[in-house]
């Protein structure tokens, strides 16, 4: 096989991704407007009380579920999704893209950063919906409930870093290991807000499709732009 035929095979099959990429981002955002709407209908409000209070100790609402160590360890696992530790590590992970010499992939990741922070509050904004009184708060908050700005803002900045950096990365193996890691982050901040009471489940899943929504377009976009030549490009894989 000469090294047209393989290259017009390996541009096939990027513009193949892309496609089903962008047919998945269209379902997340189909389902997200769907969720939307039975939140405002208050049609999910049976399977949030449920899953609410199966993190509540079943004698006393006000009480979490586990020793106290526990309810220490779910504030220090939000706190990954706070504003604070996002910021900084978005800042750090952009500073190391730019010393590897990933300039416009850098300007990418801030570009993606701060459009989501504009994202999560338009829509929480938007949408205006009273946090939960249900079960006492555990954690400080002061702004609309749905979607979930910390499990949004986690996933917009673990997912979005984990795919632009493992652009950077030579094996297959540390690939899958950067994106697995940020999943398991993003899915444990989510977990822990409806643990702390300041959130329904319905906010935390609200914002983890938004948040993935967002990663997947950056990473569509970022794919886009080096098959263009406008970005560096991928490093090629390997076992």
């Amino acid at each position: 096989m000469d090294s047209t035929t393989k290259n017009t095979q390996s541009d096939r099959g990027g513009i193949s991704r892309i496609i089903s990429a962008l047919f998945v981002l269209a379902s997340m955002i189909w389902v997200f407007f769907e969720l939307a709407d039975a939140v405002i209908e208050n049609e999910t409000h049976r399977f949030d009380t449920l899953v609410m209070l199966a993190f509540r100790n079943p004698a006393d609402f006000s009480d979490p579920l586990g020793p106290v160590w526990v309810e220490e360890l779910a504030r220090d696992i939000t706190a990954l999704g706070g504003v604070g530790i996002l910021t900084f590590l978005a800042l750090s992970s952009a500073g190391f893209l730019w010393l590897q010499g990933q300039q416009r992939l850098t300007g990418l990741l801030l570009v993606a950063v701060t459009t989501g922070i504009s994202l999560s509050q338009m829509l929480k904004s938007g949408f205006d919906r009273p946090r939960p009184e249900l079960v006492s708060h555990e954690s400080a908050v002061y702004t609309a409930s749905f979607p979930s700005g910390h499990s949004l803002m986690a996933a917009i900045v673990y997912l979005t870093l984990a795919v632009l950096l493992a652009r950077t990365l030579d094996s297959r193996t540390a690939k899958a290991y950067v994106i697995t890691l940020a999943t398991f982050v993003v899915i444990a901040v989510g977990v822990s807000r409806v643990y702390l009471g300041v959130h329904w489940p319905t906010d935390v899943l609200a914002g983890w499709i938004v948040g993935a929504a967002w990663a997947l377009l950056c990473g569509v976009i970022a794919s886009w732009l080096a098959r263009r030549g406008r970005l560096e490009g991928e490093t090629t894989a390997r076992d």
